[in-house]
């Protein structure tokens, strides 16, 4: 015989649930003059073959038809005011769930105009929080035939959402905006994020509360771990792998700091040496290609070093610009080797 439920309660926190179904497995025999007791931060929901037959908000309630009138379609003309009947029974957690975390599994590729290559990438993390705020929809768009349904399923959910009108946003803000100004939008890039994605959150039943961006910045993965993402086509990756490669240098003690130092103003390699060289010429005018007598000294066939000593550069900017493309030189085992004709026609680039 079926147990017929006179009093229906869920005394639980729901601190990381947010449905929970009475009970469990089966169906819940109520019938009329049954109490259900909601507690603070919580609603029930009735479901019948599917359909939302009414829903309480916290208090005691004692089940008549005039509280929940969809059930004179399922059971007809009440004999007595003890009809029994079946229903689904759907705790919903109402709560504000806080300080949710989000962050960019991958970097985020944006305009960056007049800045370096013209393009920047973006990591960035920061919280969010979201209360259920139409149970009867999250009931029928999410719950299913659960018996329980958590937190953590359905936080991977919201951050797809959030990080695709961040990257959506981004996108819009950085065609007039650069990088660097961007990164101190947050609190603004936060609310438009916000408000874009509630029609998202509505659709669930729920509300986006707040979204914070706790960070925003540049990517600090190299240009080999962007390229194998495939973030990268080939052009932009041979400049940044030359931009890698000279900023190692710059951190190296052993030489290259100063010409390397600008790098982030956006000149090719062969332009900061070509315009390191002349430099040099000026100061000097005895020494450079300018001067048939230092253009004889210099060998037929170079080593980076030597090649780096031409151009009164640190090594490792030679070996930059070969990686990029930029100095043809032909590599021999672990080495590479510089023709003079080589050397001149970079130059001249």
């Amino acid at each position: 015989m079926a147990r017929i439920f006179d009093v229906v309660e869920y005394p639980n926190e729901m601190n990381d649930e947010l449905v929970h179904r009475f009970p469990e497995t089966g169906v819940c025999d109520l019938r009329i003059g049954s109490q259900v007791i909601v507690r603070e931060s919580q609603r029930v929901v009735f479901m019948r073959d599917g359909q939302a037959l009414d829903s309480f908000g916290p208090g005691r309630h004692t089940i008549v038809t005039a509280n929940i009138p969809l059930l004179t379609d399922f059971i007809g003309k009440a004999f007595n005011d003890r009809t029994p009947f079946t229903a689904e029974v759907y705790f919903v957690s109402t709560k504000e769930f806080p300080d949710r975390k989000w962050g960019t599994a991958q970097p985020i590729m944006v305009k960056n105009a007049g800045v370096g290559l013209g393009v920047a990438l973006l990591t960035g993390y920061g919280t969010y929080s979201f209360q259920i705020s139409d149970p009867q929809q999250f009931v029928t768009q999410i719950m299913g035939a659960k018996s329980s349904y958590q937190l953590s399923e359905i936080e991977g959910r919201f951050r797809i959402m959030l990080l695709s009108k961040l990257q959506d946003i981004l996108s819009t803000t950085g065609e007039k905006k650069n990088v660097f100004e961007l990164i101190s939008l947050t609190e603004e890039l936060g609310a438009g994020i916000r408000a874009k994605a509630q029609d998202d959150f509505a659709a669930l039943g729920c509300l986006l509360k707040s979204f914070y961006i706790g960070s925003l910045k540049p990517s600090e993965k190299s240009a080999e771990e962007l390229r194998a993402m495939g973030m990268l086509d080939m052009a932009t990756y041979a400049q940044l792998q030359a931009s890698d490669a000279m900023r190692e240098a710059a951190n190296n003690p052993g030489g290259g700091a100063g010409l390397t130092a600008g790098i982030g103003a956006g000149l090719g390699i062969g332009n900061v040496l070509s315009q390191s060289l002349a430099g040099i010429g000026q100061n000097q005018p005895q020494v450079g290609f300018a001067s048939a007598a230092a253009a004889a000294a210099i060998p037929s066939v170079m080593t980076t070093a030597e090649a780096a000593n031409v151009l009164k550069v640190a090594e490792a900017d030679v070996i930059a610009a070969i990686t990029s493309g930029g100095l043809k030189a032909k590599k021999i085992g672990e080495s590479y080797r510089i023709s003079k004709e080589a050397l001149e026609n970079f130059l001249k680039e």
